[in-house]
C-alpha cells in the first residue's frame, strides 16, 4: 500500500477483525484477516493487540489446542463503542477524501 497506516487506523482494524466474531479469535487469525486489508507483520500486531487490552477494548483468554494454550481476544463493551466510534470517524474521512479525488465540491 502507498499510504502509511497509522496507530489509529490499525487499531480500527484489529478491532473491527476481533469484533467479526462473538467468542473471540487468536493472534495468528488476526494477523491473517488484517494481512487481507495491509501488511502487517506480526512483530507490529501483537503489541497493538496488547495496547488494546490495556486500554480495555479487548480481553484476552487462553484456550488449550492441541496441547498448547491458544491466546484468544474478544472485544469489549468499551471495543464496541471504540470500533463505533472509529466507524464514523473513517466514514467522514473517507467521503472528504473521496470528494477530493473525485473533483467534487
Amino acid at each position: 500500500m502507498a499510504f502509511g497506516v497509522g496507530a489509529a487506523l490499525l487499531d480500527a482494524i484489529v478491532l473491527a477483525v476481533v469484533s467479526k466474531e462473538a467468542e473471540g479469535t487468536y493472534g495468528y487469525r488476526i494477523t491473517q484477516d488484517v494481512r487481507s486489508a495491509i501488511e502487517v507483520s506480526e512483530s507490529t500486531l501483537y503489541p497493538v493487540l496488547r495496547r488494546l487490552q490495556k486500554n480495555q477494548f479487548l480481553e484476552a483468554y487462553d484456550v488449550e489446542c492441541g496441547g498448547r494454550n491458544r491466546r484468544y481476544y474478544r472485544i469489549t463493551h468499551n471495543g464496541v463503542i471504540k470500533l463505533n466510534d472509529y466507524k464514523r470517524e473513517w466514514m467522514d474521512y473517507s467521503t472528504k477524501i473521496t470528494h477530493l479525488f473525485l473533483g467534487e465540491e
